[in-house]
């Protein structure tokens, strides 16, 4: 495949994945498109082409022309500058890396975070809140993120790809909007009655279970195995990071019992214990290495091969 092939498809099964369903999603490019079109020419130099036809801005090509040809891919969760050393590396020792896919975003994509945070606010609203509720708790989070990743180093590993002429790229909410829908449909035919059964019902998923034998997967933050767990949502899972944590009191009022969530701050945890809400954390890893999984199982179809490394527990499917 080539590069921008490779690009291409995990940007329409992203979309495909995505809670907010595909004609949101054209809505949204649709109302990109109207903006850009607004912009004086300068304005119009300065803006990221690329929101016209990907509404991810956390998934992007970093460094490579997006005609190279890619046989072998070295892909992890978080590929940075030893990442792209090791590339280089196996290159040297005969190994031909034609492309590095990293999960967690880098370079311009690691800028564009907060941008891709609004997800949430309509996953809330599947689960009964309010969506002027929903978008409110998630405009001040949203807000803390982008200033949050503002001053960070973000083109450290995309140099190192540059200097190393390593083709690079990221893939993240594309891949977790695919661990949510995943899950979401897993446990809607689970049907688990107890906090417990949540547990063990995720720890059927390959990668949760590999990640389980290492202490690292699925586990209860707030509640107790006994519990019962009401309704379960998967509300942590895509949307870039963490949400706002005055969610969990109006989760509550919608009738939530229990939420699933990648991995949760202190703060959020103390949060959701007052407002009764059951929180499984399904593991940071193990769920980033599911989402990433069914996007890799597409590319190694066509005939790419896939090398596995930094934390991805690779599963065939």
């Amino acid at each position: 495949m080539k590069l921008g092939e490779i690009y291409d498809l995990f940007v329409k099964k992203g979309i495909d994945a995505d809670p907010r369903g595909r004609k949101e999603i054209e809505k949204n490019l649709k109302k990109a498109k109207e903006k850009y079109d607004k912009l004086d020419k300068k304005k119009k130099d300065e803006f990221d082409a690329e929101k016209l036809s990907n509404p991810f801005a956390d998934t992007r090509v970093l460094f490579g022309g997006l005609k190279t040809e890619v046989k072998t891919v070295l892909v992890g969760i978080d590929m940075e500058v030893p990442e792209i050393l090791l590339a280089d590396r196996l290159n040297e020792k005969g190994q031909k890396i034609d492309l590095v896919i990293a999960h967690h975003p880098e370079g311009k994509a690691l800028a564009g975070l907060g941008g891709v945070m609004n997800v949430q606010a309509d996953i809330f609203y599947h689960y009964g809140v309010p969506i002027n509720v929903a978008e409110g708790v998630m405009a001040g989070r949203i807000g803390e993120i982008s200033r949050a990743v503002a001053p960070a180093n973000h083109d450290r590993a995309v140099d190192a790809a540059r200097i190393l002429d390593i083709p690079f790229m990221c893939t993240h909410t594309v891949a977790d909007n695919h661990v949510h829908t995943f899950v979401e449909k897993f446990l809607e035919k689970k049907k688990p009655e107890t906090v417990g059964d949540v547990i063990e019902a995720l720890k059927e998923i390959p990668e949760y279970k590999a990640a389980a034998k290492i202490g690292a997967g699925p586990k209860i933050f707030a509640g107790s195995s006994s519990k019962r767990a009401g309704r379960v949502a998967v509300t942590g899972m895509t949307g870039g990071t963490e949400g706002g944590k005055g969610i969990y009191a109006k989760m509550a009022q919608a009738g939530v019992g229990t939420i699933i969530v990648m991995h949760i701050s202190e703060d959020h945890k103390k949060e959701a214990e007052k407002c009764h809400v059951n929180v499984v954390v399904a593991g940071h890893m193990a769920s980033d290495s599911l989402g990433m999984n069914l996007l890799l199982d597409e590319i190694e179809k066509k005939g790419v091969k896939v090398i596995p490394t930094s934390g991805l527990i690779r599963v065939k499917r």
